[in-house]
């Protein structure tokens, strides 16, 4: 019978170790390392996120109880205090790099946007994780309350977050939106928190298409009106903004959609610079916008990143970074697998089966198969009786 690795080690087998290692030798990782290398850290850190770990003492227990399958994972289990101090002092910079690594590998087996059009559409928001400020002193957001903030700019293809800053609690999107790379052709849509005219302006400039909704106390005059509307489409008009201090910002025409929601029956006023596509396709591209509010959803219940193992900044920025990768090693197994997973399902079972020894795509692409691949060591002893 053939032996096979545990489905952690063989999860761990999509990072190559060479690879990992020019990342070491370029952040440096491995100075002042305490018998803890950058892999040990980051093997812990993922065992973590997979196993649904939420303390230094339980990551520490659970490994030491699987010492002997921790072999091929080329690690071993890791004490606390040894831990803690990697989470401390080892540059969160490695794990970021290794998530746009993943990112890269993503891409490759990612499944299109659903759209007709072949412009990138991408998704920018921003979600808040409440801190307490007495152990995060320095995430002070409001009074007697400390906070982070995950700016993420999400692919549409997959929907897998392809950028990604973490400021404190404080921090304006509207600050942060100019530094999130796009390129000529991207589509992107936002909510209100991005209404920035000088924002839109510089997008419209570079040949990027942008999606959001208008403000109601926003002024305008509508010059031009198009009267072949589709189903929910209220109006579809071009206006130019008649606001004195707006109308400098952006003083060229702009696209105002209003559209009825037919579920809800609420109206949305939506604004765009793109002057060709049907209001019917602007409208969805908005509603799709949603996806991101699934993805904040999803890592924030199934993934650790509102109990941290570590108070420091670093701490928490590898955690994070951890978790963005796990969301990304998981995506990439579903999409590649024949059995239709959810997220959410892979999530739920991969604790009960991280250290089972067992082909991983076979496990994936029939997870109702019955295992014939038992270890001596857990079958269950047979008792004749008579």
């Amino acid at each position: 019978m053939k032996k096979c690795n545990t489905i952690l080690s063989q999860l761990l087998d999509f990072f190559p170790r060479y690879e990992f290692k020019k990342l070491v030798k370029k952040h440096k990782t491995e100075k002042h390392a305490r018998g803890v290398t950058s892999w040990d850290h980051f093997v812990a850190l993922m065992f973590c996120q997979l196993a649904g770990q939420d303390s230094l003492r339980s990551i520490e227990a659970g490994m030491a109880t699987q010492v002997s399958r921790l072999y091929h994972s080329g690690t071993k289990p890791v004490n606390r205090s040894s831990l803690s101090y990697a989470n401390a002092r080892r540059s969160s910079a490695l794990f970021e790099d290794i998530f746009y690594w993943m990112l890269s590998k993503c891409g490759d087996v990612a499944p299109k946007h659903k759209f007709r059009f072949k412009n990138p559409l991408y998704s920018l928001d921003a979600t808040m994780i409440e801190l307490c400020l007495s152990m995060f002193d320095w995430a002070d957001y409001q009074k007697q309350k400390g906070a982070i903030k995950l700016h993420v700019k999400l692919n549409h293809a997959g929907y897998l977050p392809s950028f990604v800053v973490v400021t404190t609690g404080k921090e304006y999107e509207t600050h942060i939106a100019p530094s999130i790379p796009l390129e000529t052709g991207d589509v992107v849509t936002f909510d209100r928190g991005y209404l920035d005219f000088n924002y839109l302006k510089n997008l419209d400039n570079k040949g990027i298409y942008y999606v959001t909704r208008l403000r109601k106390d926003s002024a305008y005059k509508v010059v031009g009106r198009n009267e072949h509307i589709g189903k929910n489409i209220l109006s579809d008009h071009r206006i130019k903004l008649t606001d004195r201090a707006t109308s400098k910002k952006y003083h060229d025409e702009i696209r105002k959609i209003r559209v009825k929601d037919p579920e809800t029956g609420k109206i949305i006023v939506l604004i765009t610079n793109n002057f060709k596509w049907a209001a019917s396709t602007i409208a969805a591209i908005y509603k799709d916008r949603w996806q991101i509010e699934l993805f904040f959803k999803a890592i924030k219940q199934q993934l650790k990143i509102k109990s941290f193992i570590g108070t420091s900044l670093n701490a928490l920025l590898s955690q994070i970074w951890t978790a963005l990768i796990t969301y990304l090693l998981l995506s990439y197994i579903k999409f590649k697998a024949k059995f239709r997973w959810s997220l959410y399902t892979l999530i739920c079972i991969m604790p009960l089966n991280l250290f089972s020894r067992r082909n991983l795509w076979d496990w994936l692409n029939d997870p109702y198969k019955a295992d014939g691949n038992i270890d001596a060591d857990t079958r269950q002893m047979v008792l004749g009786f008579g």
